[in-house]
Formats: C-alpha cells, sequence, structure tokens
C-alpha cells in the first residue's frame, strides 16, 4: 500500500477550483459569501461572474434567507462562509428555510474543525458536522483533500436538496485523483485488510494512512475506509466492514458527540455490535495554536490512531 502526495494544497482551494469551473458550465450557479470572499477562495468566480455573485456582508442570517429565495426560482445557490457563522450563528434560518423547506442551498463552510489554527476556540469549530446531519433531509459531506473537495463541489451542484460542505485552511497532503468522479454517500475503501478497520473522514483520512502504513509494518492488517459522507452515511460498507474485522477505529476532527464515531456505533448497535475506540475531540472547545500543534495536543494524529488500533485490538 502506498499513497503518493502530489503536493500539500489547502481544501478551501478545492472547493474554488469547482465553485470557478461551475461557474463557468452551469448557468444556473450562484454565490454569496459573508465578506470572506478570498478567504473561501470565491473571487476567480465573483471575478467571471459579477451577476451571479451576492456580497452579504457579516448578515449571515439574512444571507442564509436569500439563498432560500434564490433557489427557490430556480437558482443553485452556493453560499460561503466561516464554518461556525455558517452553521451555530444562523441555525434557526437554516432549519426553517433550506432544511424545512428542502430548498436547494448548498452551505459550504471552509476553516472548519481545530486546524483554523491561531484564530482559537470563537472561530473554531468541533460540532457543525452533529448540528448538520441531526437536520432532515441535509447531505453533509466531508472530504479529504483538494482534489476530493473540488470532485465534491461539482456533485453536490447535481444533487437535488441541501447540502453542508465542509473543508479548512490548512495545506494538507493531496493524495486522491485528480479525475476522481465524486458519488455522494458512497464510502471508499482504501486498503483492504482484515484485523480491524479504520473509518476516516476529512483531514484525518492522511493520518489514518499513515496509521495503516505503521500498523501493517507491524504485521496488523487494516481495513481503511474514507467516510466522505457522512450523511447519507454508507451503511452497508460500514457493516461489510466490520462483520470482516470486527473492530473499529473512528477518527475525526470533531467532537465525539455527534460526529462520525457515534454515527457508526449506531449502525453497529443495530447490526453487528463490536468494540469501538474514538480519534476525536472529548467535549472541549479549542485553543490557540498551529494546526499541527492543535493536532497532536488534541491527539487527532497518525500515532493516536496506532494506539487506538492496538486498544480496541485488546477489546476484540
Amino acid at each position: 500500500m502506498k499513497f503518493e502526495n502530489s503536493g500539500n494544497k489547502d481544501t478551501r482551494s478545492g472547493f474554488g477550483a469547482g465553485l470557478t469551473e461551475l461557474g463557468r458550465t452551469n448557468p444556473d450557479v450562484v454565490a454569496l459569501c459573508a465578506d470572506l470572499t478570498g478567504s473561501l477562495k470565491m473571487d476567480q468566480f465573483a471575478k467571471e461572474n459579477p451577476d451571479r455573485f451576492y456580497q452579504g456582508g457579516i448578515a449571515e442570517a439574512n444571507m442564509i434567507g436569500v439563498a432560500a429565495g434564490l433557489a427557490l426560482s430556480g437558482k443553485v445557490p452556493f453560499v460561503g462562509s466561516f464554518a461556525n457563522f455558517i452553521t451555530a450563528r444562523v441555525y434557526d434560518q437554516i432549519r426553517q428555510s433550506v432544511a424545512y423547506g428542502n430548498t436547494n442551498v448548498k452551505i459550504c463552510a471552509s476553516h472548519a474543525g481545530i486546524t483554523l489554527g491561531e484564530d482559537g476556540a470563537t472561530h473554531q469549530t468541533m460540532e457543525d458536522l452533529g448540528l448538520m446531519r441531526m437536520l432532515p433531509g441535509m447531505t453533509v459531506i466531508n472530504p479529504c483533500d483538494y482534489n476530493q473537495t473540488k470532485a465534491a463541489t461539482l456533485a453536490v451542484a447535481e444533487h437535488d436538496g441541501p447540502v453542508y460542505l465542509r473543508f479548512g485552511r490548512p495545506s494538507v497532503p493531496n493524495f486522491t485523483p485528480a479525475d476522481q468522479k465524486f458519488e455522494i454517500g458512497k464510502a471508499l475503501k482504501l486498503v483492504e485488510g482484515k484485523d480491524v478497520t479504520i473509518f476516516a473522514t476529512g483531514h484525518m483520512v492522511w493520518e489514518a494512512i499513515q496509521a495503516t502504513e505503521a500498523l501493517e509494518a507491524e504485521g496488523i492488517s487494516v481495513e481503511l475506509i474514507n467516510i466522505h459522507t457522512i450523511k447519507p452515511l454508507d451503511e452497508e460498507a460500514v457493516i461489510e466492514a466490520v462483520k470482516k474485522t470486527g473492530a473499529v477505529v473512528c477518527a475525526e476532527e470533531h467532537l465525539i458527540a455527534g460526529g462520525l464515531g457515534e454515527l457508526v456505533s449506531g449502525v453497529l448497535a443495530r447490526n453487528c455490535p463490536a468494540p469501538v475506540e474514538f480519534v476525536s475531540v472529548d467535549d472541549q472547545f479549542g485553543q490557540s495554536g498551529t494546526p499541527s500543534e492543535l493536532m497532536k495536543l488534541y491527539g487527532l494524529d497518525a500515532e493516536n490512531i496506532v494506539k487506538s488500533v492496538k486498544k480496541v485490538l485488546a477489546r476484540k
């Protein structure tokens, strides 16, 4: 098993590249941003499509309402801001105007998780996946690198219904194919194994790859699966993998509460109970620091995945 890193890139740039391509190919796509156009890499779309770009200012609740109206008029609105501001600050508007009405709004959340870094707890969000997946009808996507984020952006434009698309600021390894086709709701098996299953999402997929290589060097056979779609979860892939290995580690840049680990555990409780270990954050806010410092501080790294695998194997 070997995954080649074609160069570190930030996933928000993958979103920007996908949105720019959509601006050139889909005349129904419009974009709205809350005064963070450069940060979300929406500037090229705005430059090329000034009549289809709306600056919402620091008024996210109003912007969500405008996006819902645009969707009801036949447009495909992509609404961008920092993950913390586009979820917690406007949850009521998303619930009432987007989810309840099943409007075709694409909520695009940059600077997600703890890797926002030095801006600290007020700007970081580790509860957003839980908030959004609890909304009926909301599709929730968390891609792992630049290429997959670009592919996901193109895919959600074709999906009919509300979507939450999560990505980040730090440069991370870009290792998935540039020409991939993104299939919403379909997990990707990266490594076939028999001893333990690692389910990873977002930035944690690369950390899980490094952990898998280290574990295989010790003779531990890992089945590694990239869960890029949190909702709808590919339950069939989860059950198939765990029936084979009988032990699970879930790795995510999110709180345990409401995250991938709890979601997978629910599937297992209903179908094939197995021991599960969580590589995630337990009931606390973040703090200021570089992304790499914070990932290590909160145990969101390959080293902790390895430890969690050995712990769950002991419970098997």
